[in-house]
């Protein structure tokens, strides 16, 4: 068989959440609207025929989605030493805005955290640079040079509750500032992780401080997926994988919603 033919004949896993107006949704971002404008039988053609159309009102990080490096800056700069002031004139980033993102088509791996640990990971527990590196030995995966490094808390079983979720009182588990450099020192393209911030949250402590965005978009260049439903991969053990991911070409925006798939070869 040809490359084509491995490809078109693998197990696809959608890691998407679906869009829904009740889904979680960061206390940061807008969240996601849809409502039919017209509908069937508002209008009818000579011949019978009628069609329906809806508007969907969304944040760019809304749902399962990915981060462009415009999206944080730390002392006035994105990543590169860029002024996010100077980047942001017009009200759209010339700059690192989403619609730069190429299309993202490489190998992908995934570290399964909570199966090596036997259950997920607790409300507000940290995945550290140790454990990572003990996952991946366990697993015998090897990280991907300029492709998508997957963690996996098991969070994203929550995903229906949506304070649960959120872990307001809780806490959220998720790497912390020494896996991101652990990261870091791989040189993937993108990492993503099952909960709606890439990062490790105590209880009570929210979204004040955000230490693995700056390590990953500001001081690395690397892009960040969050939202992600990795609970069918594990389930059937697949840690390598072809991994796709599109971004919407929104120009000069900070983020946004995608549907990344995993093709078993």
């Amino acid at each position: 068989m040809t490359d084509l033919d491995t490809v078109a004949g693998g197990r696809v896993y959608d890691l998407a959440h679906p869009l829904d107006p009740a889904m979680p949704v960061s206390p940061n971002h807008p969240g996601y609207r849809m409502a039919l404008l017209r509908r069937h039988g508002d209008m009818v053609r000579a011949d019978g025929g009628s069609a329906s159309n809806e508007m969907i009102v969304l944040g760019g990080h809304t749902g399962t989605h990915l981060d462009a490096l415009a999206h944080v800056s730390h002392d006035g700069k994105l990543y590169g030493g860029v002024s996010a002031a100077e980047a942001q004139v017009g009200g759209r980033f010339s700059k690192f805005g989403i619609d730069t993102v190429e299309p993202i088509f490489c190998r992908g791996v995934l570290l399964d955290v909570a199966a090596c640990r036997g259950d997920a990971v607790g409300a507000g527990e940290p995945i550290t640079a140790h454990e990572l590196s003990r996952v991946a030995q366990h697993q015998g995966t090897s990280l991907p040079r300029d492709g998508a490094i997957l963690i996996r808390s098991g969070w994203a079983r929550h995903w229906d509750d949506p304070h649960r979720y959120l872990g307001y009182d809780s806490g959220v588990p998720g790497p912390d500032a020494s896996a991101a450099e652990w990261m870091a020192a791989a040189h993937p393209r993108v990492t993503g992780h099952d909960s709606m911030a890439y990062e490790h949250l105590p209880a009570g402590a929210g979204h004040a401080l955000l230490p693995v965005h700056r390590i990953l978009l500001v001081e690395h260049g690397i892009h960040i997926i969050e939202n992600l439903d990795m609970e069918h991969l594990s389930a059937d053990r697949v840690y390598e994988f072809l991994f796709v991911c599109l971004p919407l070409k929104f120009v000069g925006a900070t983020g946004s919603p995608v549907r990344p798939i995993a093709v078993a070869l």
